[in-house]
């Protein structure tokens, strides 16, 4: 029954004036009702809340017993216990967003990731036990003690070298030393396709999708070349980090030089620059690195980023899904929080600078105005 039937049916039954179809409708209903959890209340205030219940039922008695006099054992409890109930159940609050983030155990994000090898062996990195995990075309794969995956040449090999790809899920973040030295972190939602040699190749190339931040060893006769989307960049050694998450691929470039290139254009990024590249175009403008590389030092930076953008990254970070209700405007925010922070602090930030409110429904969350 609906909260406003069920009331109606109580001042009927106060009144004496509820027919037993009604009272055995009450009953059946009170029987099967379930008292919220107890974080739902506050104790405390609920004592003192049915104490005044009591009170207010000592003042109604007498007209109920006379009216009702043949079910009054039955009635009399009833009333009670049925008055108690209807109250909880109607004037229990929401939960907060903190008891629903604890209710439904969404944790930040951490150390998870993927390793599926050439012939097809997938390996649970999180799982997996420190040292080495496979070999491959000359090459040692190990895990460290710190939880980097490192590839390493034991034996000169004239085999073709394979491909492996690493991948991290929604809630995962990873770091990863390729054969040739150079350094690969993912974000979360992320996957690196690469050779497990470059000894026999011309080029050292890989395929990134989602978002890596790199620092390439230097080979003067080898470029390193990330595919990613409809751009490529091309390096000889340097820092920087590759955004492929939305429909413009955001290049920022550390330290170095790269050549971004699509296939009408290429332009040449110098450190401090930011390269967007959509479709065939290439925009550069002076890059903001705070926010840029706010993922990989473990932060959220939402300085001038849209309310949808936001979201995008607290649902990889949180392995959440998103629902929206009503209209959102197109805002735009600041401030920044640490992704080791629970979900409610992050929401509760937003929420403090910008009209927005959230709620938590098991692993969604709902972005309401």
């Amino acid at each position: 029954m609906k909260k406003d039937e069920i009331t109606q049916l109580t001042e009927k039954f106060k009144s004496g004036k509820a027919s037993e179809a009604e009272l055995a409708l009450l009953e059946s209903w009170y029987l099967n009702y379930k008292e919220p959890e107890p974080y739902e209340l506050d104790i405390e205030q609920r004592s003192k809340d049915l104490e005044a219940v009591f009170l207010k039922l000592q003042e109604t008695q007498q007209p109920i017993k006379r009216r009702l006099w043949p079910r009054l054992s039955i009635a009399a409890s009833l009333l009670v216990l049925l008055s108690v109930s209807l109250y909880l159940y109607l004037n229990q609050s929401p939960m907060s967003l903190e008891q629903a983030a604890i209710k439904s155990g969404i944790k930040p994000g951490g150390n998870k990731a993927y390793l599926t090898l050439a012939d097809g062996t997938r390996i649970t990195l999180t799982e997996a036990k420190n040292g080495e995990l496979a070999q491959q075309s000359g090459i040692s794969i190990t895990k460290t003690a710190d939880g980097t995956i490192v590839y390493t040449a034991v034996e000169q090999s004239s085999d073709p070298a394979s491909s492996n790809t690493f991948e991290t899920p929604k809630g995962g973040q990873y770091q990863l030393q390729l054969p040739d030295g150079s350094k690969v972190w993912l974000n979360a939602a992320s996957s690196l396709t690469y050779p497990t040699s470059f000894a026999a190749l011309k080029e050292r190339r890989v395929s990134l999708k989602g978002e890596g931040y790199f620092e390439i060893s230097k080979d003067a006769e080898k470029p390193f070349i990330v595919q990613t989307g409809v751009q490529e960049v091309k390096v000889l050694g340097t820092h920087f980090n590759i955004d492929a998450y939305e429909t413009a691929i955001k290049t920022t470039l550390i330290e170095g030089s790269v050549k971004i290139r699509t296939k009408t254009e290429e332009k040449t990024l110098h450190p401090g620059e930011q390269s967007s590249a959509r479709a065939d175009q290439i925009d550069v403008q002076a890059a903001d690195l705070y926010q840029a590389m706010a993922w990989k030092n473990g932060d959220f930076v939402f300085e001038g980023a849209s309310l949808g953008s936001i979201m995008n990254q607290i649902s990889r970070w949180y392995n959440v899904d998103l629902s929206y209700e009503g209209q959102i405007a197109d805002l735009q925010f600041g401030g920044s929080i640490s992704r080791t922070k629970s979900i409610h602090e992050v929401l509760r930030v937003l929420e403090m600078t910008k009209g927005v409110h959230f709620k938590i429904e098991g692993r969604r969350i709902l972005v309401m105005p």
